[in-house]
C-alpha cells in the first residue's frame, strides 16, 4: 500500500520539526512538503497534490478557515485536518463546515495526530478527544454536519431516491445508503420522514 502523502502547513517551526520527526518513522504517512504560510501552501499545491493537509488555523498571512474552503473548492479530493491551539466550538464548527475532515489540537497525543490522518484518508471524520468532548457538551446545538452530509440531507428533503442522489453526488448507491444510515444515527431520527422534519425544523439545510 502506498504511503499517505502529507503536506504540513504551520508557521511554528518547532512544532513542524516535531511533526516531521513523528512521521519520519511512520509506515503509513510520508511528508511531501512543508509550508509556513498560506502563500507557500498554494504554491506547494500547484506543484504536487498531497492526500492530506495538516492545516494550522492561524497563519501569518491567511485564515486557515478561509484557506480550508479555498482548497476544498479547488482540490475537492484533498483531505484536510485542522491543527489548532483553539478549542472553541464556533471555530471547530466553521472549519468542519468549510470542508475539514478532522480537527486536532496542537497538544494532542502524537497517536491522535497520526490517527487523524489515517482516519480522514478512510473517508472518516476525526476529532481528537478534547474536541470530541467539547462538541458533545454543546447539547443545545448538538448537530453539526459535514458539507457532504448537508448535501445528502438536502437531496433527501427534496425527495430524491438513493439512486438519484448517488448520481448527483458521483458516489455509489451503497455509499449513499451508508451515509443515510449515519445521518439517521447522528440526528437520532427513527426514519427518513423524521429526518426530513428535523432538517427543516432545525434549518440544517
Amino acid at each position: 500500500m502506498d504511503k499517505i502523502k502529507l503536506l504540513i502547513v504551520d508557521d511554528h517551526r518547532i512544532l513542524v520539526d516535531g511533526l516531521k520527526n513523528l512521521f519520519e518513522n511512520s509506515e503509513t504517512v510520508y511528508v511531501t512538503g512543508i509550508a509556513y504560510t498560506g502563500k507557500e501552501c498554494r504554491l506547494a499545491l500547484q506543484k504536487e497534490l498531497p492526500d492530506v493537509i495538516l492545516l494550522d488555523i492561524n497563519l501569518p498571512d491567511a485564515s486557515g478557515i478561509d484557506l480550508c474552503k479555498e482548497i476544498k473548492e479547488k482540490y475537492s479530493e484533498v483531505k484536510i485536518v485542522a491543527l489548532s491551539s483553539f478549542n472553541e466550538y464556533a471555530i471547530v464548527r466553521r472549519m468542519m463546515e468549510n470542508g475539514a475532515s478532522g480537527y486536532v489540537v496542537k497538544n494532542a497525543m502524537p497517536e491522535e495526530i497520526m490517527m487523524s490522518i489515517e482516519s480522514v484518508m478512510n473517508d472518516e471524520t476525526f476529532l481528537c478527544e478534547e474536541i470530541d468532548l467539547l462538541m458533545r457538551k454543546r447539547s443545545h446545538s448538538p448537530v453539526w454536519l459535514t458539507p457532504r452530509e448537508k448535501e445528502l440531507l438536502k437531496h433527501i428533503t427534496e425527495g430524491y431516491t438513493n439512486a438519484e442522489i448517488a448520481e448527483k453526488m458521483f458516489l455509489g448507491v451503497e455509499t449513499i445508503n451508508s451515509y443515510r444510515k449515519n445521518l439517521l444515527i447522528k440526528l437520532n431520527a427513527k426514519n427518513t420522514a423524521v429526518l426530513v422534519r428535523m432538517a427543516l425544523e432545525e434549518k440544517l439545510v
